[in-house]
């Protein structure tokens, strides 16, 4: 019996997908991300096995997923990054193929997983681009790990699991839902997914003092009708020292798929060219 939340996760899924095919991309047969033998690895660390994926050649570029998703979620990015980058992808712990027979999960953790993933293949530094739960894995990376990210853009991230950060609709939801898997029989499945439902309304909690010790330049994007409300990410960037905003007009949370080519152009963008101070004068620009 499938979820209820994967049910919906896989009507995103479904729209990415149908997407991807109307952009007849030739580089790459973007049926295959997420389930490519050619580029999949397996990597036993921290007691679990995580399924990851590598693109292209180039800098390294570290690309991570939503809650409940997994690397097919990126079939706009994957060739367009692929060009220039050597783009890693990973199903975060608990979720796609990284399958974890422990009892917890939080985004610490998945952040730990990302830098041993990092540290196995020999990467110093990355470029990072984090959705929705791999936004808060990316911002606790340059928390936690900070010389592992060069650049970081996250969309759709929050701080903190309250209505400060969260829709109040969205926020009851998640609520009701984690409650209403305790009612259903308790398979290996619906653990599992308590486990990551569970972060969806009572974590994270990333405070202000952290932000403050990102030294990365940081993106910050969302959606003007995010499930994460515009002036949260206005929090977020104010507290980076490095940061530039994006807020996108008419859009909701899913920025790499409804908007995927301005996405990649401004993200690619930010990547290739140096953080620029603007200050003084320059604010008349």
């Amino acid at each position: 019996m499938k979820s209820t939340l994967l049910f919906l996760l896989s009507l995103v899924l479904l729209i990415q997908f149908s997407k991807a095919q109307s952009l007849h991309f030739k580089e790459l047969d973007t049926t295959h991300f997420g389930k490519n033998p050619l580029a999949g690895h397996w990597l036993e660390t921290r007691g679990f096995k995580m399924y990851y994926e590598t693109y292209g050649n180039g800098a390294p570029m570290l690309i991570i997923h939503g809650n409940g998703g997994d690397i097919s979620d990126f079939v706009f990015q994957i060739p367009y990054f692929a060009k220039n980058y050597r783009v890693i992808l990973a199903d975060s712990r608990s979720q796609g193929k990284s399958a974890d027979a422990g009892d917890s999960l939080s985004y610490e953790m998945m952040a730990d997983d990302l830098n041993a993933l990092l540290d196995s293949l020999h990467v110093d530094s990355c470029y990072m681009i984090g959705w929705s739960d791999g936004a808060i894995n990316g911002l606790l990376l340059a928390i936690r790990h900070p010389d592992k990210v060069k650049k970081l853009a996250i969309t759709g991230a929050n701080l903190t699991p309250d209505t400060l950060a969260v829709d109040p609709w969205v926020w009851k939801w998640a609520i009701k839902f984690n409650d209403s898997l305790h009612h259903l029989p308790q398979t290996p499945e619906i653990k599992n997914e308590l486990k990551v439902v569970h972060l969806l309304s009572n974590a994270p909690h990333i405070t202000l003092k952290q932000l403050h010790t990102i030294s990365c330049p940081t993106l910050v994007i969302g959606g003007d009708h995010d499930i994460l409300v515009p002036k949260h990410q206005l929090l977020i960037a104010d507290n980076i020292k490095k940061s530039y905003l994006w807020i996108l007009p008419n859009s909701g949370h899913s920025t790499p798929v409804y908007y995927h080519d301005m996405f990649n152009e401004v993200v690619g963008d930010f990547f290739a060219n140096p953080y620029r101070v603007i200050e003084k004068y320059g604010r008349f620009n």
